[in-house]
């Protein structure tokens, strides 16, 4: 969407949409103070924030088929808060993550390089796309990843005999301690140029989604890489620390943020990150894998009844 055509749905949202309404002139029946929409807002996001960071999708995946579906927003809004909302739970999550092991650096350095420059391009792409079909991408993108991890029974502990040479060169392994299980757990991961290649596609769809990599990230570093799933959904929120802000920054330079949106959502969010990330510690990885699953289908779902106009 170009600079003249957000301005205009910007001034169309503050004017006349029902999130501002003070009266029945619109034909509402019930209509609410402007005030509440922010509120539930923060309140949405507190809740997408404690689940987010033990999935590993970073808020952003949620956020945006959610308030797309039942906030009065147009979608081009809704996506340029999502990267906003996925980069807030995410930089809160990221340190205490590192503290524990539950992500790793050297994992993240490489996936976050070219999620950062692909996602840029998709944050172009999609901007000029209609909404309509970007809804409907985006819940079949989504289904699509469900049906993958749903297929993938053994994804909590992979079972990798060997690192691959890149992996060995980088040094990309580690020991962290599972506190569901009482004990350290040794990983390492194979397959590393695979990844490396599919971590770029998934930064165009990304960048058009607006909804960050968190979706992709984590059955990529778990069912493609090896790595153990609470390692994926912890890297994954550092990758997203690091990759969030060059697709951002697009939406931003289009006008494509509203304060109103914006603020209250990543209030929310990085409140809720914070109770997230101690639930990553104790939660046994199957209910992380079942969260994920869940969360990811509702999302979909969701996205895909908008996108076709249900």
């Amino acid at each position: 969407m170009s600079c003249s055509r957000l301005l205009t749905a910007a001034v169309t949202l503050l004017a006349i949409s029902p999130v501002f309404a003070a009266d029945g002139a619109l034909g509402i029946a019930s209509p609410m103070a402007w005030w509440l929409w922010p509120l539930m807002l923060f309140l949405v996001c507190f809740a997408l924030g404690i689940v987010a960071v033990p999935a590993g999708v970073g808020g952003g995946v949620l956020f945006v088929p959610i308030v797309a579906g039942f906030f009065p927003f147009h979608l081009d809004f809704v996506r340029g808060a999502g990267f906003m909302v996925g980069l807030s739970s995410a930089l809160a999550a990221s340190p205490s993550l590192l503290r524990l092991n539950l992500a790793d650096l050297r994992l993240a350095l490489l996936p976050s390089l070219l999620i950062s420059v692909s996602q840029m391009a998709g944050a172009v792409i999609g901007l000029e796309l209609p909404a309509a079909l970007v809804q409907t991408m985006l819940g079949l993108a989504i289904l699509g990843i469900v049906a993958l991890m749903w297929t993938a029974r053994k994804s909590e502990l992979p079972a990798v005999s060997r690192a691959d040479p890149i992996a060995t060169g980088l040094r990309i392994n580690g020991v962290f301690y599972d506190a569901a299980r009482g004990r350290e757990i040794e990983w390492k991961v194979h397959r590393t140029a695979t990844g490396l290649f599919t971590f770029t596609g998934i930064g165009v769809l990304a960048g058009i989604f607006g909804v960050g990599a968190g979706w992709a990230n984590v059955p990529t570093l778990n069912l493609l890489m090896g790595a153990p799933l609470k390692v994926a959904a912890g890297t994954s929120s550092l990758i997203l620390s690091m990759t969030i802000p060059s697709a951002a920054w697009v939406y931003i330079n289009q006008g494509a943020m509203l304060p109103i949106i914006v603020v209250p959502s990543i209030l929310g969010i990085m409140l809720g990150a914070l109770i997230g990330v101690r639930l990553l510690r104790v939660v046994k990885a199957s209910a992380i894998r079942r969260l994920v699953i869940a969360l990811l289908l509702i999302a979909g779902v969701r996205a895909l009844m908008k996108g076709i106009g249900l």
